[in-house]
């Protein structure tokens, strides 16, 4: 094998790593989101599991700090992708625009902050 065919192969292998490491990093980002919404879910059942719960803002109270994690955890979920992203370049895997993850980091949050609106009406 000439030393041209060898560079090229190892090029090629370093741009598969790049498209491997852009899908894992999107995969990461989903994995965040759901650990979000997990937190959500946990400020939810509080209000199932406290019910009655007197005083009413102690419980509400420990639900809003889910709530506010959650919203934590989008927007890291969003800087850590978008940092990833602008390290690598993509050569055959289409990688998902950065627009798009803010985009669901914005509507996971202000869907969050209704959700600790509503838990406080209650």
């Amino acid at each position: 094998m000439n030393d041209k065919n060898s560079t090229e192969l190892a090029e090629d292998r370093t741009n598969w790593a790049e498209d491997r490491t852009i899908l894992a990093n999107e995969r990461t980002f989903a994995g965040w989101m759901r650990t979000g919404m997990a937190s959500l879910a946990v400020a939810i059942g509080l209000k199932a599991v406290f019910g009655d719960f007197h005083p009413t803002w102690a419980a509400k109270g420990v639900a809003s700090i889910f709530v506010v994690a959650a919203v934590y955890i989008f927007w890291a979920a969003h800087d850590a992708a978008s940092q990833t992203l602008e390290r690598l370049t993509d050569h055959h895997a289409n990688a998902q625009p950065n627009a798009r993850m803010k985009t669901l980091a914005v509507i996971f949050s202000f869907a969050s902050v209704a959700v600790g609106g509503i838990l406080w009406m209650l």
